[in-house]
């Protein structure tokens, strides 16, 4: 029977889903036996003592967020097996489990892109990797297509206080920016920082600040004000996988190992950014036709009758104002919605289709691998657990 030590933080969603992702695993093919060992014993026992907790109870194995010191030298060498949460940076002599960072902040700049922001912003810190690199996606995939991000570099200010008690370096950053501004936070965390801050400069979201955060922890975004939409991340398969690589370390059926990759899958909109954004009363009057109607067959004709625009001006205007053609953003709008359904229901893909306003089903898996780089089918099998 395997004996796992679990160090792992349960007070937000990411811990809470990575437990269920290797409880599960252990259900199929345990039983197995866990000691969920608080983060104090590891800041008070130190890996010394974790150790010899280790060897009194016969643990086999630790998964969870470890520091990335020497102590990882002396649990490999006492014959421990480790998977570490990357909560600082990457681990070089053990596996990780990581994330699609890169690939987060990108998603995040496409959403915003398809609000038609012009304006943008980053909250977070460049000290810790899966902050930095969400930031780099965010603002790489944005730079590609001629905006600029501020970022405001969490690690630059002193000590931590309540972001909400007083004025402070956030809020008076957050009224810096130009207006109407969308901001990714690196967390869900990060992200009710700037809704309470906001609320106590006077600053109005949406309207003037639109706020994403990724984890979609659904305690953290429902006790913001208002309600934040977030990322939703793929992280109860990312337990699953951990716990796999675990039972295959112990039976030694492995030499070599890749990292789990925990990636995002989808954004949860609540009112953080409900809004459309456009300087072109026009484009904005455009983009919430089609955001309302989105689940109705509409055409580039249907759009163009809210709009007292020629075709030609039209296409030429929305391009400039979402990087895409009008075909294109419906048909992405569409795939993300399909890919959501995909994940939260069992339905087939033809009804799926039908549901989001696609009649002709026979084109939906070229499509939809075009947008998301895999067919439908594949996609909920990468990211569903068997229940």
């Amino acid at each position: 029977m395997n004996k796992i030590i679990l160090l792992i933080d349960n007070s937000e969603q990411y811990g809470r889903s990575l437990l269920k992702g290797i409880v599960r695993y252990s259900k199929e093919k345990g039983p197995w036996l866990f000691c969920r060992m608080p983060l104090f014993y590891r800041e008070t026992l130190k890996m010394k003592g974790i150790i010899k907790f280790a060897k009194d109870w016969g643990a086999q194995g630790i998964i969870g967020q470890l520091y990335n010191d020497k102590g990882i030298e002396m649990a490999l060498k006492a014959g421990l097996h480790l998977i570490g949460e990357d909560f600082k940076e990457r681990f070089a002599e053990i596996p990780n489990i990581t994330g699609g960072y890169h690939e987060a902040g990108r998603m995040g700049a496409e959403y915003f892109l398809q609000k038609g922001f012009k304006n943008f912003a980053f909250y977070g810190y460049t000290n810790i990797v899966w902050s930095r690199e969400r930031l780099e996606g965010f603002e790489g995939y944005l730079n590609l297509k001629g905006y600029k991000v501020n970022n405001f570099d969490q690690t630059q200010i002193p000590g931590r206080g309540l972001w909400y008690y007083k004025p402070s370096e956030l809020s008076e950053w957050l009224k810096s920016l130009p207006k109407p501004v969308a901001i990714m936070a690196c967390d869900d965390d990060k992200a009710q920082h700037i809704t309470e801050a906001c609320n106590q400069a006077g600053i109005h979201i949406p309207e003037e600040v639109a706020v994403l955060g990724v984890d979609n922890d659904e305690m953290t975004c429902n006790l913001s004000d208002p309600p934040i939409s977030s990322i939703h991340l793929d992280t109860e398969r990312g337990g699953y996988e951990a716990a796999k690589l675990m039972d295959k370390l112990i039976k030694k059926e492995v030499t070599k190992y890749s990292d789990i990759l925990v990636k995002p899958t989808h954004i949860v909109t609540r009112q953080s950014t409900d809004i459309i954004s456009a300087s072109d009363q026009y484009m904005a009057k455009a983009l919430k036709y089609i955001h309302l109607n989105i689940d109705n067959d509409i055409r580039v004709a249907d759009v163009l009758k809210e709009v007292p625009l020629c075709r030609r001006s039209f296409e030429k205007r929305f391009k400039d104002t979402t990087g895409k053609g009008v075909y294109q953003y419906v048909l992405s709008l569409r795939m993300q919605k399909i890919a959501e359904k995909l994940l939260e229901t069992d339905k087939p893909v033809n009804e799926i289709a039908f549901e989001v306003g696609i009649n002709m089903s026979n084109n939906i898996s070229r499509q939809f691998k075009q947008i998301k780089g895999c067919t439908p089918s594949e996609y909920r099998r990468r990211h569903t657990i068997k229940r």
